[in-house]
């Protein structure tokens, strides 16, 4: 269950009537328990309460109390035996009435009536295995807002099949957003009368619900007339009293409502009493985007970008230089002056927008900003000189395009409340402006100069209007003469097979002339190219959000040489962090940021962690320095290095390799067969010791392995599926159906090397396999080989160049011989180099047989990697990179730079090894 879902549940057991003996239970199925777990709690069998409660192992002790003891039974929960021996985090009591828990790992309590408990909800979202950071429990509001929204929405869509559709979807999208508004209008005194949309609903509808949608109407109606014309245009008494004029195209156009149930209108009513001062419109927005969409709905809720994420884009794109200048001009009140009037100029442009998140916190910061020029030039109360207007954005889904201009027009009026008060605040607020600062469209399609051109250009495209027309853009460029652009966001990442027709369509037409092989680039390539031409044509800087696959492997030497032309460059960036959002038990997202721009005059920047860094250059594998374009190569650029080769591919339809089963089945009839078969490792039998087997037969035995009748058969299927392939070479294979499409086999031993591992693992799990032992396809070998090669392959140092120049499928790293492994720049070694690192790969095995039967991949999962193979690892690291520099490296970051430097100087030194041979990547 997601958050939105855990919320839902809650809220509707606290409107049940409260049932003693049922709650224990009814509270854990509410965070996702199931139903085989409640049975076994309610049996006993795992319920080990001391109390007389529900005691979950790990989780919750949970006792309903007498009347008025719930703070005593609070804490006879936590003095309880069984709470330790458990190691239960919370404890939770009641009695119907309160409603009160702790967290026992961070102190923290809860402490309610029970009917306001599913306000916390977020306090216990660990019961559902999601980790809370700070921003899910502050956003409680958020969720629970969302929740309820999306319970109307669907309602109403099951009585209004038609709202759904194609031709009323803006509609609908439209009338969403205006319900927003009021929710928010009635709590924050934009209305005269705190609940009053809320209550006139309540009051002037019918409780069957046959004319909610006529009172709704009439007040939207009202809204959208001016004061002295309502009497002309017959508003109702009850409509025309406490609701003003808001206009700004948020309730122009068509008031048409639809249809309400009963049920809807419940729905609605419980939205009016939620306390919607609390909208966080930061936040809020993306969690709702997800309302109006079909496919997006499983995961309401789910999708939000952190403020702390945002800011990391926002921070050094040009907020820190922001503040850096308010430090400076400390109470000078004619540099105050010079950056609040700068500050005024600033336009933020979001071309993948969203639901505005990035350009609210923009919003926000810039006015706390402000605020503090303000504060120190004594004009606490002084109007904002920062227009919303400097806030652009492109999104091609309605529903979120309405939110983005929605969450900006509530926060500009947060503001006002926060920095002056309520009543200049609410005296500014009404009535809306009609500008257009959000367009809804293909950002790929437009020319961004359209949307956010320099100063003094007249609009050139109009989309569809969003609340009211466009305003002509030479009136909103008038007053930012000489103002600055940055260009800042989080673009869809999907990669190359995961792209829709359109996007693929997207991709071709933004990568024409530019590059064949834009295949091999994400989604989120387009935009980085938009924007490099955006500041070419400007002075702007862009810094976008982007997997960190863009930054590696076939990807890095494909997208930056066209991205970063003629003088752009990239001015700061992060390395790869986690962007984690708050589903339970979803994969974390490894992300970087990279900002661009034309500009030579700055420094720049590298980020990693809390840390950052002043450089010279910042290379396309996002690190400090010059950094070559690693292309494949079919021979090691370094000298010794072994040539590595893709193992045996079968192309045989199944029939050359056999399972445990099937050989013993073989060895059973035809005992004389023994002698053809092999054991057969890929990367998943290598990695958990999977018995698998295949039929090795030479040219010179093929007429004796025919003789055993069940080889035969094998074989006779091996030459028909290699006919029915549609691809010639396969064809080819069928005159010689006992043979794999390589024959390759070790003398002594080879060294296998996955081809895909887990971003997970902290280093490769290689190994070394016997004499007769066969290599597969679906791994890399090298073949009887010196052990200090294995000690390489083992490294941090060559994972961390896989990582980078291989770069991923999925959420894995792709590991490639000719890119991966005959680019790794390996300095000249010794005799005594290499004797050492064969004693470290021969240690590293010897601790791994010490855990015998522990598989290759119960040893590399990074929490239960035993410590004798840590240690055997990490002397390993050390030796080899004393070789290297001396010491260990500090960071992966030294590591990578000592590598490219390394690389640059070897392939300038032997041009000619930079010849890619078939057969190996």
């Amino acid at each position: 269950m997601n958050a939105v879902e855990i919320e839902a549940a809650i809220s509707d057991l606290a409107q049940q009537p409260f049932d003693p003996a049922e709650f224990p239970y009814a509270f854990l199925e509410a965070f996702g328990n199931k139903a085989t777990t409640i049975k076994r709690l309610r049996s006993g069998a795992s319920n080990k309460s001391d109390l007389g409660g529900v005691l979950q192992t790990n989780n919750i002790h949970i006792a309903v109390a007498d009347a008025g003891a719930v703070t005593q039974t609070l804490e006879a929960l936590k003095a309880s035996p069984a709470t330790t021996r458990a190691k239960a985090r919370y404890v939770l009591a009641t009695d119907g009435m309160v409603f009160e828990a702790e967290d026992l790992e961070t102190g923290e309590t809860v402490a309610c009536t029970y009917e306001a408990f599913p306000d916390h909800f977020g306090f216990f979202l660990p019961l559902a295995g999601i980790t809370t950071v700070k921003q899910v429990r502050d956003s409680s509001f958020d969720i629970r807002a969302t929740s309820r929204l999306n319970r109307l929405y669907v309602e109403l869509l099951k009585d209004n099949p038609d709202w759904g559709t194609e031709e009323q979807r803006h509609e609908m999208n439209h009338f969403m957003a205006r319900l927003i508004f009021c929710f928010f209008a009635e709590d924050t005194d934009i209305f005269a009368g705190s609940g009053l949309f809320t209550d006139i609903v309540a009051q002037m509808s019918a409780r069957d619900s046959a004319n909610t949608h006529e009172v709704i109407s009439e007040i939207f109606r009202a809204m959208n007339t001016k004061q002295a014309e309502r009497t002309t245009a017959s508003i109702p008494r009850w409509a025309d009293d406490g609701f003003p004029y808001v206009n700004g195209g948020l309730f122009s156009g068509s008031v048409a409502v639809p249809r309400f149930s009963k049920i809807a209108r419940s729905y609605l009513l419980h939205i009016g009493s939620l306390d919607w001062t609390q909208i966080n419109p930061d936040i809020f927005g993306s969690m709702i985007q997800a309302v109006a969409d079909d496919e997006e709905r499983g995961a309401l809720g789910m999708h939000y970008t952190s403020v702390p994420n945002i800011l990391k884009v926002l921070n050094p794109l040009f907020l820190d230089d922001l503040r850096e200048k308010l430090e400076e001009a400390g109470d000078n009140s004619r540099k105050l002056l010079n950056l609040r009037n700068r500050m005024a100029k600033i336009r933020v442009f979001d071309p993948a927008c969203g639901s505005g998140n990035f350009l609210v916190i923009a919003y926000k910061q810039m006015r706390a900003i402000e605020a503090e020029i303000n504060q120190r030039r004594g004009e606490p109360n002084r109007p904002t000189d920062i227009p919303l207007t400097n806030f652009r954005g492109i999104e091609l889904r309605d529903f979120s395009a309405e939110i983005a201009r929605l969450a900006l027009i509530i926060a500009e009026y947060q503001c006002d409340l926060l920095y002056r008060g309520k009543k200049l605040a609410l005296a500014e607020f009404l009535p809306l402006d009609s500008e257009n600062w959000i367009t809804c469209d293909n950002a790929l399609r437009l020319n961004w100069l359209s949307i956010c051109p320099p100063t003094g250009t007249a609009v050139k495209h109009h989309a569809d209007d969003l609340f009211g027309s466009l305003l002509d853009q030479a009136q909103i460029d008038f007053e930012n003469e000489g103002g600055e652009i940055y260009i800042c966001g989080n673009p869809p990442y999907s990669g190359k097979g995961k792209l829709t027709p359109e996007q693929k369509e997207d991709m071709q037409l933004i990568f024409k002339g530019r590059t064949k092989h834009w295949g091999y680039i994400d989604f989120v390539g387009a935009w980085f190219l938009k924007a490099s031409d955006y500041c070419l044509a400007t002075d702007a800087v862009a810094a976008l959000v982007a997997t960190n696959s863009i930054a590696m492997g076939r990807q890095a030497p494909t997208l930056w040489p066209i991205v970063l032309q003629k003088d752009v460059k990239i001015r700061f960036a992060h390395s790869s962090f986690i962007w984690s959002n708050n589903a339970a038990r979803k994969a974390s997202v490894f992300c970087v940021i990279v900002g661009i721009d034309g500009r030579e005059a700055g420094g720049r920047k590298l980020y990693e962690n809390d840390l950052v860094r002043q450089v010279g250059h910042i290379s396309h594998y996002l690190t400090a320095g010059e950094a070559p374009l690693v292309k494949a190569v079919g021979t090691p650029v370094s000298k010794d290095v072994p040539e590595m080769i893709l193992g045996n591919m079968p192309n045989d339809g199944g029939a050359l390799s056999l399972t445990f089963s099937e050989k013993h089945q073989l060895l059973f009839e035809s005992p004389q067969g023994g002698k053809f078969i092999r054991r057969f490792y890929g990367s998943k039998e290598y990695n958990n010791n999977i018995p698998r087997y295949c039929l090795w037969i030479s040219d010179n035995d093929v007429g004796c392995a025919k003789k055993v009748e069940t080889i035969s058969q094998r074989l006779q299927l091996s030459r028909a599926a290699r006919l029915k392939s549609p691809d010639a070479s396969n064809k080819k294979l069928a005159d010689r159906p006992h043979q794999m499409r390589e024959f390759n086999e070790a003398q002594s031993h080879s060294f296998i090397i996955p081809r895909m591992t887990s971003e997970r693992r902290e280093y490769l799990p290689c190994g070394a396999v016997g004499k007769g032992a066969i290599i597969s396809s679906q791994a890399f070998a090298i073949l009887d080989s010196s052990y200090w090669s294995l000690s390489l392959l083992l490294s941090k140092l060559h994972f961390v160049w896989v990582a980078t120049i291989c770069g991923k499928f999925k959420e894995d790293y792709r590991y490639s011989s000719d890119l991966g492994w005959h680019t790794f720049p390996v300095p000249v070694l010794t005799d005594k180099n290499k004797a050492d690192l064969t004693r470290c790969a021969e240690n590293i095995l010897l601790a791994r047989e010490s855990h015998f039967p522990a598989t290759i991949a119960d040893l590399y999962d990074p929490e239960k990697m035993p410590a004798n193979l840590r240690e055997a690892h990490e002397h390993n690291d050390e030796v080899l990179e004393r070789i290297y520099i001396g010491r260990r490296f500090k960071n992966d970051t030294e590591r990578l730079e000592k590598l490219f430097e390394l690389y640059t100087k070897m392939t300038a030194a032997s041009p000619s090894k930079n010849r890619t041979k078939r057969g190996v990547s």
